[in-house]
């Protein structure tokens, strides 16, 4: 059945809005001229733009700007809203990221549904524009919710992802310190190492990429709210920023204070840019041991078959009995997806011209995607990947015991071309190095084995 309509207004006139709808004739507007994805900000930050809201509406009745009647309908308004279920919420958020580019839209969507639900409990005469959004601009508002919105979720979805994959490969390592491999440089045959050399190289990779993040941290809880239109605090009291940010600490759990400098987190979205920079290099340390496990698990026959991948599911329509790396795969395009995302954010945050960047919303919807993937990949390549995945022994001793390169061992004894010889003759015959050096050396075959044990080749060093 078809909606029926209300009339709303706002300063260019009369606009027809449904009838169910909590919001009013901006966020109209905006329906109508922005029909370009269909894509809505992430539920995350619009979550976010509600909690400065309601954090504002605090400072407002501290600071006498609201009195207590009015500031209490608008706190219940937004913890309305934060209870919607997901369908509720879609429905009143949704306004499309390509819009006006300092996100005005969106913020006056809120500020919409929350003076309606407002008025529609309390009876007051409360205004969008004036009760709502007081002591704020879009300009402060969606820079300073893209900076909340991601510190909380790199907080609590990614940092613990993180936590668990790094925990996952360390005790994945401490099964397998026994394995000794052959390590591969250019894709072919090098020195050995053991297999948990190898994994604890990828939990180096993913506890480095940890701290990285977490160094951001510090910036990202530095807001541009209070600085109002372009940063001189324009119609808010001297005392909102400071406020402000107590009360909003106090609703999230997380220490959130005024940025040094506020004209400087309107006009530039450096942090964010730094953020996705650092999850950028996330997504390159994923890829890489995403596809370190292809190359490992690849065969059964005529790959490397040092480990094999839980089977998950079927892996061809045509091949009957073919199973694929899937979980290695799909983090993989996560991680190209990031990569990507850290491109768009570069473009635009230097979309800062003079005092406002006008690429926000884009920038938020972005930067929140990515650590929504790297979150999920994270979790998954440790669940459904690193725990999982079993060892081939007998294989990776049979090519390490043949591997000609163990011969480098002998180079500090027999020298590097004589050494080279012999690699050779083993490559070319296919025998074990050990054979072919007691054949070529004048060493005993005791001295050799010695020398040549890839155990102790694993550890490094000159071997005594």
């Amino acid at each position: 059945m078809a909606d029926s309509f209300r009339t709303e207004k706002d300063s260019l006139g009369e606009v027809q809005v449904p009838e169910s709808a909590l919001y009013a004739a901006q966020t109209q507007r905006a329906l109508d001229n922005f029909g370009i994805s269909g894509e809505r900000l992430p539920t995350e930050f619009i979550r976010a733009l509600v909690l400065i809201k309601k954090s504002a509406a605090q400072a407002n009745r501290e600071l006498g700007l609201l009195d207590d009647d009015m500031a209490s309908a608008i706190i219940a308004a937004c913890e309305q809203v934060a209870d919607m279920d997901e369908s509720d919420f879609a429905a009143q958020f949704p306004v499309d990221v390509y819009q006006t580019g300092s996100g005005t839209s969106t913020n006056m969507n809120v500020n919409e549904v929350l003076a309606h639900l407002a008025i529609r409990d309390s009876g007051l005469e409360i205004g969008a524009n004036d009760h709502i959004n007081m002591s704020q601009s879009s300009n402060d508002v969606i820079p300073s919710a893209i900076h909340v919105s991601a510190l909380l979720a790199v907080r609590d979805r990614l940092l613990p992802a993180l936590r668990h994959l790094h925990t996952v490969l360390c005790d994945k390592a401490a099964t397998v310190e026994d394995v000794v491999k052959t390590g591969r440089t250019h894709l072919m045959d090098a020195v050995p190492m053991t297999l948990a050399q190898e994994i604890n190289a990828w939990a180096a990779q993913v506890e480095a990429c940890r701290e990285r993040i977490r160094a951001t941290l510090p910036r990202l809880a530095q807001l541009a709210q209070g600085g109002t239109a372009i940063g001189t605090g324009l119609n808010a009291h001297g005392d909102f920023a400071e406020l402000f940010s107590q009360k909003l600490s106090a609703n999230s759990t997380q220490q959130f204070r005024p940025a040094d400098n506020r004209f400087a987190a309107i006009s530039s979205q450096d942090t964010a840019v730094e953020l996705s920079g650092q999850l950028k290099v996330l997504a390159v340390a994923l890829m890489k041991i995403a596809n370190d496990l292809r190359w490992m698990n690849s065969g059964p026959l005529a790959g490397f078959q040092e480990i094999e991948l839980e089977a998950l599911q079927p892996g061809s329509s045509i091949m009957p009995g073919k199973v694929n790396p899937v979980i290695a795969e799909s983090v993989a395009m996560a991680a190209a997806r990031v990569m990507g995302n850290d491109t768009t954010i570069g473009v635009a945050g230097q979309s800062g011209n003079f005092q406002l960047n006008v690429m926000l919303p884009l920038i938020a919807q972005t930067l929140l995607e990515s650590i929504r993937l790297l979150a999920g990949s994270s979790q998954i390549l440790a669940d459904k990947a690193i725990a999982t995945f079993t060892v081939n022994r007998p294989r990776m001793e049979e090519v390490l015991s043949r591997n000609p390169i163990l011969v480098t061992a002998l180079n500090p004894v027999i020298g590097y071309a004589r050494a080279a010889e012999v690699a050779k003759e083993a490559y070319r015959s296919g025998r074990p190095v050990l054979e072919v050096a007691v054949e070529m050396t004048d060493l005993d075959e005791g001295e050799l084995k010695k020398l040549l044990d890839p155990e102790r080749l694993a550890q490094g060093g000159l071997i005594e």
